[in-house]
Formats: structure tokens, sequence, C-alpha cells
């Protein structure tokens, strides 16, 4: 077991950011097996006495199925209310499966705005405190019905995907750990669609420039959040003093076998911990 590991069996408060790939399948549909499984290991963590939070992708996505949508519609206007029909859809979801684990769910929905704005920020966290002492898990999107910036650019706006939202909300909780789950077992020396050379880092501790030239583009063509993204919110969160892993979700079980240290995905060390304004 790695040593740099063994700090993710202490973590206390976890935030989880799930993708919109790991929520459906090829076909766009959603996939309730992994939904479930998701469900039953987050709720297993609360009775362990941990503080979860989740970040969910995913409204688009499960809007396009709950309207029979042959394909993702290609305006703003028809995105954004697909994603308010699919958040409506994805909240009554998971709340249908963690409550067959004997836990409730609350929704927050995030623009930047809030964040960026001190007043507004104190609410947000104070609203999270309040959820997490009350054993609620929160479940965080940016509120793509409202704000465009997801749905208009993709993976080259900074805040607009949900990799660097889940860096941010994990930095507005304090939280422990940051695990990413996306497609991908974690964070390879070269683009392993594009190479066949290609090796999966286990553990960086600083992120070089060498580093930043092994992040490619777009992963999946489902979701918004690519290499770049999922870098972007490890540099973040570790100079924050948060651990992050970057683990294939595919089986939600990964998370217990990450928080009891074991060496899969890829592990971003944490700086010193201190703090750090959002």
């Amino acid at each position: 077991m790695c040593e740099d590991r063994n700090v993710l069996r202490d973590a206390k408060r976890i935030v989880v950011k799930v993708g919109t790939s790991t929520l459906t399948y090829e076909n766009g549909k959603t996939n309730l097996a992994t939904m479930d499984r998701l469900a039953r290991v987050l709720s297993d963590l609360l009775n362990q006495d941990k503080e979860v939070v989740l970040v969910s992708s995913g409204a688009i996505g499960v809007g396009v199925g709950k309207l029979k949508l042959r394909e993702k519609p290609n305006t703003v206007r028809e995105k954004q209310a697909v994603a308010a029909v699919g958040q409506c859809e994805l909240m009554h979801m998971y709340s249908k499966f963690f409550s067959e684990y004997g836990h409730m769910v609350a929704q927050i929905l995030l623009t930047r705005d809030v964040v960026d704005n001190d007043h507004r920020r104190e609410n947000v966290i104070n609203t999270f405190e309040t959820l997490i002492e009350l054993g609620i898990v929160p479940i965080v999107n940016e509120n793509d019905s409202v704000s465009i910036d997801e749905i208009e650019y993709g993976e080259n706006r900074v805040f607009g995907d949900n990799d660097t939202l889940s860096a941010i909300v994990s930095m507005l909780v304090k939280a422990d750990v940051l695990i990413i789950l996306s497609d991908i077992d974690g964070f390879y020396d070269c683009d392993p669609k594009k190479n066949s050379c290609f090796h999966l880092i286990s553990t960086v501790k600083e992120i070089t420039p060498e580093i930043e030239s092994c992040a490619g583009g777009a992963g999946s063509r489902r979701g918004t959040g690519g290499m770049i993204t999922k870098l972007s919110a490890a540099r973040m969160v570790t100079s924050a003093g948060i651990n992050m892993v970057l683990a294939n979700g595919k089986d939600p079980d990964i998370i217990l076998k990450i928080l009891n240290g074991e060496e899969v995905g890829t592990m971003f060390v944490a700086k010193e911990r201190r703090i750090q304004k959002v």
C-alpha cells in the first residue's frame, strides 16, 4: 500500500464527483444500476459517520432520456430546457435510491456569482454545514437552466465544468479528499486513445510542466470534462491542502477501495493544509 494513500483511510469529509459518462450508457439513457450502487456506497460511508457531498453531472443527459429525444439538442435554449427537466428527474432518482438505504438528499444548484460574492458564499457554506450536520447528502450541480457557461463553453470554460465545480465545492466545505469518478482509470502519461504505450501514473506529488503536457483534450463525447479540467481541479484542491483521487466510476465500490488506501486510480497529493479563499 502506498504510504501517501494511508491518509485517505482517515478522511472524514469526502466530496465525490460523478460525470455524465458514469451515470449514462453509450446510448445516453440512465444507468440505473450504477446510480443504485453509488447511493449504496455513499450511504455506507454515512453509516460509518463519514460526511459526504456529491457533485453530479448528468442533468442534460437524463433530460434527453426523459424526453425520449434521439440526441442532445443543439441550441442553448433547448439545452437549458432539457437540463431543467433532467435535473428534476435526476434528483427524483437520487432521492429514491438513497431512501432505499435510509438516507436523505438535498439539492444545491450553484452559479459562479454565488461563490464570487462574499455574502452569498457564506450563505452557501452555512447551508452545506447544516445539511452535513443533519446527515443529509448535498447533491450539487451547476444551475444549467440559468447558467450557460457549461453548456456553451464546455471544457474550455474554467468554471463551466463539474470537475472544477467539484474542486470549488471541496474548498467551500474544507473536504479531506475529492474523488472524481470518470470513464478512465486515472491520469496517464499520454492519451491512451492515441498512443498504445501509455502508462497510468499512480501518484502525482506535484503538478509540473511535464505532468501538464500529459493532459489531452476532452474525454467521453457524453461529458464536457477532459484531462485538462481534471488537472485544473487537482491543482486547485491540492494547493488548498485537499487530496484528490481520479478513478474509473464504472463500479462505485472503487470509492471504498480508495478510502481504504488501496492503490487504484491516480492520487494527487495535497500540499500542506492552509486556509484558501475560493
